[in-house]
């Protein structure tokens, strides 16, 4: 872990990062890719020192949206227990009126339910989710340092699933991609995001990913590599079939399915009638 200055802390369409770098360890991780320009070790976190106070001039100045965090660093990461940087962002999110939406596989997001459901009752609150496989087993080796997937339906927050990646020959069969589905349908998503059945590689996650093929997966690398090459789009060979299967269930049991109405639902703010002081 180390500290740096940020200049500001949400982007203009009000995404927000306390952290970069991640210790889940998913060997799929995207945001390890060389393009994002991380200059340190992806496990030593940078932490933004300044975000809270930077957070709390930029949502007086803004008007009210939803706020969004996760989608390069999971904002609930280990150090984030007694960091509470997040828990900080939370409180100025309800006290200034704003929404908020996050997405992670950590349970630790389950410390602030409380806070959550206030901003929920206040304005409006969804979490989001990956789920790759079914298999505790295989998540093991996929996503080492997550927990076990929760829903938050039981509590009136409303949750969107990330379908995604689907690993070619690994994850990438009618069981898991049922399993998976069928969870969503019994505890009430709200929608399920999936962008085709496959994955994507470029540099600086393909070196990575293909480092833990070889430790978990022996062989399987080089049929990537025949298959595949250096693209970046990894589709699977079932992709069509799979995708059938996931547009049918989702239709079926009305749950959101398309990215279009997904990312809309998660970025409309409700114009509920409430009044905020301002300090």
């Amino acid at each position: 872990m180390h500290y740096v200055s940020s200049k500001s802390i949400l982007s203009k369409n009000n995404g927000m990062n306390l952290y970069r770098g991640c210790t889940h360890g998913c060997i799929y991780c995207d945001s390890r890719s060389e393009v994002y320009g991380m200059d340190h070790k992806f496990e030593d976190i940078e932490v933004k020192k300044n975000s809270i106070e930077l957070l709390k001039k930029e949502l007086i100045k803004r008007p009210r949206a939803m706020i969004g965090t996760g989608a390069m660093t999971d904002p609930y990461v280990p150090l984030e227990k007694h960091l509470r940087y997040l828990r900080q962002s939370l409180e100025l999110i309800y006290k200034y009126g704003f929404g908020f939406t996050c997405i992670t596989k950590s349970d630790l997001l389950l410390r602030d339910l409380d806070l959550l459901k206030k901003i929920n009752s206040k304005s409006k609150v969804v979490i989001q989710m990956t789920l790759t496989t079914s298999d505790d087993e295989l998540c093991s080796v996929l996503e080492p340092n997550v927990c076990n997937t929760y829903i938050l339906n039981e509590e009136g927050i409303p949750t969107v699933v990330w379908l995604c990646p689907i690993l070619p020959y690994i994850n990438d069969n009618d069981e898991n991609i049922n399993s998976l589905l069928d969870s969503c349908i019994e505890t009430n998503v709200k929608g399920v995001l999936c962008f085709g059945m496959g994955l994507t590689l470029r540099k600086g996650n393909r070196e990575y990913f293909y480092k833990k093929l070889d430790e978990n997966f022996p062989g399987l690398k080089e049929r990537y590599v025949r298959e595949y090459g250096n693209s970046y789009s990894i589709p699977s060979p079932e992709s069509d079939n799979l995708m059938r299967l996931f547009e049918r269930k989702t239709s079926k049991n009305n749950i959101l399915n398309t990215p279009d109405e997904i990312f809309e639902y998660l970025h409309d703010f409700p114009q509920k009638s409430y009044q905020t002081k301002l300090i």
